[in-house]
């Protein structure tokens, strides 16, 4: 027999007001109860014309859309056609994919949407910080490249055409205090202290940065000058140069102690400008020498500069958390929330853009953290897709009040979501 080529069921169109997004009423709802949107329209510039969109109806349905899933401009169909999620959060109107890279590009204008989109982040931080007993965090931060063939574009040290963001991420929570979006010909080097600064500039009162990881890019006697100033303690890639090289060189053989397929040692150093001396923590592993027989020493050898005092295991184990705490991050930021994909031709328009998906980024972590399950506490953003956004729900009108039917078994788990959040004491 030959086997049937559909299953035995029919389509059929129902009126019933429906949503496929039932969950995201749910990170609707807690960025409401931050008071985000109000927040958006009074601080961002509003339109010329009493009949132009809010900020807030540019900058709401873009988070949504991030949260969901949305990767370009024109995903946003997917929000503005959900009229049932948009009944439930009182969204009247969604502007289509051309009005809102027009209005990214009219923020992008002075600068001045940029500067207050990264005041809301800084104040949304503070209000999450505001909820945590810890009060000293550790600052990671890294230049990663955006591939993007668009109009402003430059070729990156990598060879690539576009973009190299500056990320600044806390450890203790992963959220991100801080973001430069550069072009992509700016050296990963350049500006990093001036960020390191702007980062510190981001936290509330009471809360500090005691600690500082980066890569080599970091390199550099002012930021090992400002960190000792400043009583901060840092882990930092070091460059290969001849200097190095030498104290390298100078570490006697019997300093030599295992470590994974190689050996660790470490001595001092300082820069010519370093009003300290500081710990170089070396890893020594084994590698071909090549057809020549020279040895590549970028592959042989590994070095941190730290003024950290636990042994060089220890450091060496402290510095690699920044491969969860800040590459993975940002890996998240780019692929999880579609900022690897830019919309505009121009830099600063895509700055605008960087700066909300960074915002949507923060608001899925305090999301998390604060009202989901606690079993939720290491999904990403991809997982709770799957378990809780992309849950369909029916939106009907009951005595008066708008109702949100989901199935039995999630009823629960709604329920106690919004409980949870609504329970927050936010400043």
């Amino acid at each position: 027999m030959i086997p049937q080529a559909f299953l035995p069921f029919k389509l059929e169109m129902t009126s019933d007001e429906m949503t496929p997004h039932a969950g995201l009423a749910l990170i609707g709802e807690f960025i409401r109860s931050l008071g985000l949107p109000a927040e958006v329209d009074r601080l961002l510039p509003t339109p010329g014309s009493s009949v132009g969109y809010r900020p807030a109806e540019f900058v709401f349905p873009l988070v949504l859309m991030l949260h969901g899933g949305g990767k370009t401009l024109e995903d946003l169909r997917e929000i503005r056609r959900d009229t049932g999620l948009r009944r439930l959060l009182e969204i009247e109107g969604v502007p289509s994919s051309d009005a809102s890279g027009d209005w990214l590009r009219r923020m992008a204008w002075q600068g001045r949407g940029l500067r207050q989109l990264e005041r809301i982040r800084k104040n949304l931080l503070s209000r999450s910080l505001h909820l945590e007993a810890s009060d000293e965090y550790t600052l990671d931060f890294d230049a990663s490249q955006i591939i993007a063939e668009k109009q402003s574009a430059q070729k990156t040290y990598k060879g690539e055409i576009g973009y190299m963001p500056l990320v600044g991420t806390l450890a203790e929570n992963g959220l991100i205090i801080g973001a430069d979006f550069r072009d992509g010909n700016v050296s990963p080097g350049d500006g990093n202290l001036g960020f390191i600064k702007y980062c510190l500039r981001q936290l509330p009162k009471g809360k500090r940065i005691t600690a500082i990881r980066s890569d080599a890019a970091a390199y550099q006697s002012g930021i090992i000058n400002y960190c000792e100033d400043r009583k901060m303690t840092f882990a930092i890639g070091g460059h290969l140069n001849e200097a190095v090289k030498n104290a390298i060189h100078g570490i006697a053989e019997a300093d030599w102690m295992p470590y994974q397929d190689g050996h660790m040692a470490e001595t001092i150093h300082s820069m010519e400008e370093t009003k300290e001396s500081f710990r170089l923590i070396v890893v020594r592993r084994p590698v071909q020498p090549d057809l020549d027989g020279t040895i590549d020493l970028a592959k042989r050898y590994k070095v941190i500069a730290t003024n950290r005092i636990e042994s060089p295991r220890e450091v060496l184990a402290w510095y690699n958390q920044r491969g969860e705490t800040s590459e993975n991050r940002i890996k998240e930021l780019k692929i999880d929330f579609g900022m690897e994909r830019m919309p505009c031709g121009t830099t600063a328009a895509n700055a605008v853009y960087f700066c909300i998906g960074t915002l949507a980024y923060n608001l899925y972590r305090m999301f998390r953290d604060w009202a989901l399950p606690a079993e939720w506490g290491k999904h990403r953003v991809e997982t709770i897709r799957w378990k809780l956004y992309q849950m369909a729900g029916k939106v009907v009108r009951h005595a008066g009040t708008l109702v949100l039917k989901v199935q039995a078994w999630a009823f629960d788990l709604f329920q106690d979501i919004r409980t949870g959040y609504k329970e927050l004491e936010w400043t």
